[in-house]
């Protein structure tokens, strides 16, 4: 029901005002279970990252290790061969036989790098393959928890299409240049464009209010009258 007086209206505009802003802030607060089940989401594609990208380190020095030991592999034994076809004495042979055991360190040195990398490389693929059944097991579940959510949004916003229809017929009674002025203040107060005096206080800053200014707002009268303090408009409901 509309008040009597024109910052009765304006009053009952800011209830519906809030109101409005709840359903703006309600918007915005996402479920627990949603907000949860994204963060699960993000851990996985961050764990499955980390693990792509050393997976793929991994890969690239297995692969110059295995080429590595190819070519020392191909070398020793050309060198091999070469030792049957050219060592005719004592001491080629030393020379080549020193070359093989050189070549044969290195295989089994390149050889014991890689059993690791093969063993990391397991590893990463199966915390791969882990993960990436976590994800394609999490989509169904955020799918739903999303389409749970848009309709509670829409719900919402229906609820505030409403109400700001009935906003706007009430406000369509308030005198335009104290509803733009009321709309600008709430703007920069963050909310409350209009506060009630209570016990000579202004509910809105807490300032104890001079007499005169008390007075004033309780004609609620216009021009309204504005806090000293918080420069909001002042508001007495009539009893």
């Amino acid at each position: 029901m509309n008040g009597s007086g024109p910052l009765d209206r304006l009053h009952e505009v800011q209830q519906l005002d809030l109101q409005l802003d709840e359903l703006t802030a309600g918007e915005r607060d996402v479920p627990e279970t949603l907000r949860s089940a994204r963060g699960e989401q993000e851990r996985i594609n961050n764990a499955l990252e980390d693990a792509e990208i050393e997976l793929e380190g991994v890969e690239k020095n297995v692969r110059r290790l295995e080429s590595d030991l190819a070519t020392t592999k191909d070398q020793l034994a050309r060198t091999r061969a070469e030792q049957d076809k050219n060592a005719f004495d004592a001491k080629a042979q030393v020379q080549y036989q020193n070359r093989i055991q050189q070549l044969g360190d290195r295989v089994t040195e390149t050889e014991e790098g890689l059993s690791p990398l093969y063993e990391r490389r397991s590893t990463l693929e199966a915390t791969r393959q882990a993960l990436r059944g976590q994800h394609r097991d999490l989509r169904p579940r955020i799918g739903a928890l999303e389409q749970d959510d848009e309709a509670r949004v829409g719900a919402l916003r229906e609820q505030a299409r409403k109400i700001r229809e009935e906003r706007d017929q009430l406000a369509s009674g308030v005198e335009s240049r104290l509803l733009k002025e009321y709309e600008l203040i709430r703007k920069q107060k963050r909310g409350l464009g209009l506060v009630e005096v209570q016990g000579g206080r202004c509910s809105g800053c807490n300032m104890q209010l001079p007499v005169t200014v008390q007075q004033r707002a309780a004609t609620g009268k216009l021009p309204a009258v504005k806090c000293p303090s918080c420069g909001r408009f002042l508001y007495k409901p009539h009893t």
